[in-house]
């Protein structure tokens, strides 16, 4: 007859101990390339190219794989800048300027928005993008998540322009954007609604809707029916308006109106909370205080 083993008996069980460091496989927090996009670092896949790269320490160590959690206790460092923790949800109104890129830095040296914004603006990403000679509105955000979501197709904002563009055009020829078009190097744009509002001399006034919103559509749609955009303004994205809002201006969208506008299309985590009420301190009548005082 064998023996029989009996393990765990009458020992003690020792607790047990996470490992510590930057390798460590947090089983609570959240993963890092997420946790520098809510922070308004970049978005999530931006976040994971800069871990690629080694731009990313966590507590000194450089961080070799997207695939960590973060709990926020961290000395977290990107190029060696500290990375504070997500602040309140903000996003701000933009009236883009034509002439400016909507990236960080350019290569060819071209001015970015980013140089132009106030400097009392704290770290904000973009939500979608204009191209340099697209002006109009741009939301700015210091949270990539939200970014991200107000980005997505399924989200299904509209984008609003106001197009100049060369060229003969009608009404008939634009309603055939409605039913999407195939460009020459397989690009398919799905249903664009377009209206011709004036014409002024050899250009055209044209309002154009579309909820896609890929790189260079509305100038490449046009181009496709014969047009030349040279000026093209972004009037409203989603919910928001450019209305009135001076070029190089910003503006900040309160947090009950992004609540009001977006909770119907965006998950309610990603959104500001709402400020909870104060606590009114309720005093005891005038003949208590003076019984009080008595004793």
């Amino acid at each position: 007859m064998t023996d029989r083993r009996e393990t765990n008996r009458n020992r003690k069980r020792r607790p047990n101990r996470k490992p510590t460091g930057p390798d460590r496989d947090w089983q609570d927090g959240e993963r890092i390339a997420k946790y520098l996009a809510r922070a308004g670092i970049a978005s999530r896949r931006e976040a994971e190219a800069m871990i690629e790269r080694g731009e990313v320490r966590i507590n000194g160590r450089k961080l070799t794989t997207p695939a960590f959690k973060v709990t926020g206790t961290e000395d977290i460092r990107v190029n060696g800048k500290p990375v504070k923790a997500h602040e309140q949800t903000r996003v701000w109104r933009y009236h883009k300027p034509s002439g400016l890129i909507t990236t960080t830095s350019d290569p060819e040296g071209r001015r970015t928005i980013f140089e132009e914004l106030p400097k009392a603006l704290p770290r904000t990403i973009t939500i979608g993008r204009l191209d340099l000679t697209t002006e109009g509105i741009l939301l700015l955000t210091n949270d990539g998540e939200l970014a991200r979501a107000m980005e997505l197709p399924k989200t299904g904002f509209v984008r609003h322009y106001r197009a100049r563009a060369h060229g003969k055009i009608t009404q008939a020829e634009l309603d055939t954007l409605k039913g999407g078009i195939t460009l020459d190097d397989g690009t398919r744009y799905t249903s664009i609604e377009a209206e011709l509002e004036r014409e002024t001399g050899t250009n055209n006034w044209i309002n154009v809707r579309l909820s896609e919103g890929k790189n260079r559509e509305v100038r490449k749609a046009l181009e496709h029916l014969g047009l030349k955009v040279n000026r093209l303004i972004r009037t409203q994205y989603g919910p928001f308006e450019l209305s009135d809002l001076r070029p190089g201006a910003v503006e900040e969208i309160s947090s009950e109106e992004l609540r009001s506008t977006l909770s119907e299309f965006i998950p309610k985590q990603l959104l500001p909370k709402e400020a909870e009420p104060k606590r009114e301190r309720r005093r005891p009548p005038a003949g208590a205080r003076l019984h009080a005082r008595k004793r």
